[in-house]
């Protein structure tokens, strides 16, 4: 079931809605949904449904709303589902995964699953932005960098977790670390890095020495550049994986949109510059549900008519919602931009604003 949507927030005008479904818009999950008047059914901007006559359509701003005017939720799109979840007939592939990660899985063993490869490439390339050999890959790797940081023989994790040689391990070892095996027991593990679901669409979470590192919205056009950058200030590559403050991370975030929370207590690793660094610091001071100007923020930290630099250093924070970009706006209360997409950062603001305690 998607989290509570306050009814407080509003939608966008009704046109902008109307094109957003005719063009399947993800950027507007989360956002509305649409009531089919001659079926009966309600749907995600997103549905692959033959698209209805704008006459015929009605928008409601959360799935409660739409169930409320006697709609039922459509069986293509699955409007109930949060936006971005694993569908049944994928997690059932992955359990048996994990039950036997060291397994070599190929395109006839999931064929024999009643599964089409082709449409499980799809899924992964759309969501993980990788093949489902490359998730598992990246798994069985996790698995066994796990298991040397534990104190287990590098032989032992190799073997243990599907690789047939060591030298073939101590390979894809390095490739994705940076570092042989045995020098993986200083700490240094890569980054790692999931998804976590929101109303807003999903988000990538990333973890570096038990910190969270980024949070970013997955349709962010940056995402690529600060997965880059977050590389280059730890000297790392990232492996997908599941990670404790991850974990925590999605708890957090799922209280703060159910509006149970206005705080985030989740550790956090955010390298930056000097000036970055103060203006992040005073992001953190905005109160839930405040908004503050970028020329605000630029006297606090004794740099007055330093907006601009302000604003670029906004946008270059990593860790959306967590450090509230979002609650800086322009000296007139104009949005301005914001990294996430300006409906989101509407959106927040407007949640924020409706539920404070």
């Amino acid at each position: 079931m998607t989290t509570a949507i306050s009814r407080s927030v509003s939608l966008p005008p009704v046109d902008e809605m109307y094109d957003a479904l005719c063009n399947r818009d993800s950027q507007y999950e989360g956002v509305f949904f649409v009531g089919v008047r001659t079926t009966g059914i309600f749907c995600r901007p997103t549905c692959s449904a033959r698209k209805p006559k704008r006459a015929n359509v009605d928008f409601y701003r959360s799935v409660n709303d739409a169930l409320s005017a006697g709609f039922r939720p459509c069986k293509k799109c699955r409007p109930l589902e949060t936006f971005g979840a694993m569908p049944d007939w994928l997690q059932e592939l992955l359990t048996e995964f994990e039950s036997d990660p060291g397994r070599r899985w190929t395109d006839a063993d999931i064929r024999a699953n009643d599964l089409e490869p082709a449409r499980i490439r799809r899924w992964f390339k759309k969501h993980l932005g990788m093949t489902f050999h490359a998730y598992m890959r990246s798994r069985r790797l996790a698995m066994a960098m796990g298991q040397i940081q534990t104190g287990k023989a590098t032989t032992t994790a190799a073997f243990g977790n599907g690789y047939e040689s060591l030298s073939g391990f101590n390979e894809a070892f390095k490739k994705w670390s940076g570092l042989a095996p045995a020098k993986s027991r200083d700490g240094a593990l890569p980054i790692a890095m999931n998804r976590i679901l929101t109303p807003l669409g999903p988000m990538v979470a990333a973890v570096v020495d038990n910190q969270l590192g980024l949070l970013e919205f997955a349709d962010r056009r940056m995402l690529e550049t600060q997965f880059k950058r977050l590389g280059r200030i730890y000297q790392r590559t990232f492996v997908n994986s599941e990670h404790e403050i991850i974990e925590r991370t999605q708890a957090e975030l799922n209280e703060y949109f159910d509006g149970k929370r206005e705080t985030f207590d989740v550790p956090i690793a955010h390298e930056g510059s000097e000036f970055q660094q103060q203006v992040w610091r005073q992001l953190l001071k905005i109160p839930y549900g405040k908004t503050r100007s970028y020329e605000f923020i630029a006297r606090k930290i004794s740099k007055p008519g330093a907006q601009r630099a302000v604003g670029r250093a906004n946008g270059d924070n990593r860790i959306a919602i967590i450090i509230p970009c979002h609650r800086v706006i322009r000296s007139d209360g104009g949005l301005s931009g914001y990294g996430g997409q300006v409906w989101r950062k509407k959106w927040l603001l407007e949640h924020e604003e409706s539920t404070l305690f």
